[in-house]
């Protein structure tokens, strides 16, 4: 009775907050039988489909929010709008060195399946304000410049612009609080002639084959040695590790974690988390048929349960796939809370082109306004609240686990996986970055950059791209709901 008046109180909120979205405006007839189909379509399925998703309902852990405020949230208001964010051309460009050497093994090689294979994009074919560097990152000046992409790529001329020396050593002032600053992630030097532009739309995140003993490392190497679990814990469905028969039931595994700190469960459930999104990333894109002309992509159900069904993984799946929701909140508490760092009147999101530059800001705003909106945040500030000493070191012992992981990214034998894991691990990093910035962000200059918090255009990419990512999964998740619906 508590679940389901929790459920449906966060419902009608959020049904409130939709507006044109769900019941507002002229659509709100046609927007509410949306609704209507799009959740009586989940309980028929629930009602039939009694593996995957049946026990995917309900409040989270460690939270005051439930799954279901969660999916329309997402599925209605917030993927939409992610997805035109990363189609544009501020946000489709990455750099990133996928030529680092792993910190911590010998390296096995790079993957030689085709899949796997990164197409770069040469400088030549970017837009001449992403290229430009840190100095144009503010730059009004724009040239008539139109939409660039690596396939339809015209030559550019050089931009001129100048900059006063008061603004100059402001930068300058940026620059070195930045290379000093606690970061969460191993960031890649832009500068290094290692780094290459990456056009994140035509290197889609997607299953490749790379599996088997080199991937199982590196996820090994996260779990068990940067999770705060001591090696006498035996983590349930560990495929590094031979079956140990009851124990395998994970009962020992989550009474351990559960007498954690808050911190460290929340550590734990983050990763989890990522692991999760990226599974149902390369379930949704899976390689379904390799023809002579075209191969053809598409959602493999059979994958699906195996990495979720709770028959298949021991009850894991449902587990899994919670913490994927866990996850997604923390990542829209800190886009709600870097809002004003983009909102003050002279951060712009410079490519050169300015109606491109205008038009990628205002949506921007927009999406940061819908995040706002949403009504059951989780609350950072019940983390690291305790004495000042010991919250302290327990930040910094986050941050380090946290790095590491990202450092471990460089150790992925396949060039697109390892692009994404870089990606969305960054853009993790970069929210967490956020999250524990809050007197720095609220104590922003209107009218110039800040000493005390800053982004690069590279966090900035990953924490959009990243958040995409998180959304697209949870958008997933219906689409394999009807799928297995469909099976049964």
């Amino acid at each position: 009775m508590i679940k389901i008046t929790i459920r449906s109180g966060g419902l009608v909120v959020l049904l409130c907050l939709f507006g044109d979205y769900v019941l507002g405006g002229s659509h709100q007839s046609v927007q509410t039988e949306t609704y209507k189909r799009y959740y009586s379509s989940r309980e028929d399925a629930d009602n039939q489909d009694h593996s995957c998703f049946c026990h995917l309902t309900g409040v989270l852990d460690d939270c005051f929010c439930d799954i279901e405020s969660i999916d329309v949230f997402n599925n209605f208001k917030i993927y939409p709008r992610i997805l035109k964010l990363t189609d544009r051309d501020y946000f489709r460009y990455y750099r990133v060195n996928l030529n680092r050497p792993c910190p911590f093994w010998p390296d096995d090689g790079h993957c030689s399946i085709k899949d796997c294979q990164v197409e770069s994009c040469p400088e030549s074919k970017i837009p001449v304000g992403i290229k430009s560097g840190n100095y144009n990152r503010y730059s009004q000046v724009s040239n008539d410049i139109t939409d660039i992409d690596c396939e339809q790529a015209q030559d550019l001329g050089a931009i001129n612009s100048t900059l006063s020396n008061y603004t100059k050593e402001a930068f300058e002032d940026w620059a070195r609080h930045d290379d000093a600053q606690d970061h969460f992630c191993e960031l890649d030097d832009e500068t290094s002639p290692d780094a290459n532009y990456v056009d994140l739309l035509l290197n889609p995140e997607r299953y490749t084959g790379y599996k088997g003993p080199s991937a199982w490392r590196v996820w090994n190497s996260i779990y068990e040695e940067n999770c705060f679990k001591p090696r006498s814990v035996y983590r349930p469905l560990n495929p590094m590790m031979p079956p140990r028969g009851g124990d395998d039931d994970g009962e020992g595994f989550y009474n351990w974690l559960e007498g954690l700190c808050l911190e460290k469960r929340v550590f734990y459930r983050l990763i989890s988390g990522l692991h999760s999104s990226i599974n149902i990333h390369l379930c949704a894109e899976y390689l379904l048929d390799e023809g002579w002309g075209q191969s053809l992509w598409g959602p493999n159900v059979h994958e699906f349960r195996q990495r979720f069904d709770p028959a298949e993984t021991k009850s894991e799946g449902t587990r899994r796939l919670k913490n994927l929701y866990f996850l997604y909140l923390i990542e829209l508490r800190a886009l709600s809370k870097v809002a004003p760092y983009f909102e003050r009147a002279f951060v712009n999101l410079y490519t050169g082109d300015l109606q491109e530059d205008r038009t990628t800001k205002e949506l921007l705003l927009q999406f940061f306004n819908d995040t706002k909106a949403f009504p059951m945040h989780f609350d950072e500030k019940s983390m690291f609240a305790g004495q000042k000493i010991e919250a302290k070191t327990l930040k910094e012992e986050f941050r380090l686990h946290f790095k590491n992981i990202s450092r471990i990214m460089d150790c992925v034998g396949c060039s697109k996986c390892r692009l994404w894991g870089k990606l969305q691990t960054q853009g993790l990093g970069t929210a967490l970055k956020i999250l524990f910035s809050e007197k720095e962000i609220k104590s922003l200059p209107e009218h110039s950059p800040s000493k005390g918090f800053q982004l690069t255009r590279q966090e900035i990419v990953a924490l959009i791209n990243g958040f995409g990512r998180l959304s697209t999964s949870i958008h997933q998740l219906h689409n394999f709901r009807a799928l297995l619906k469909e099976k049964r």
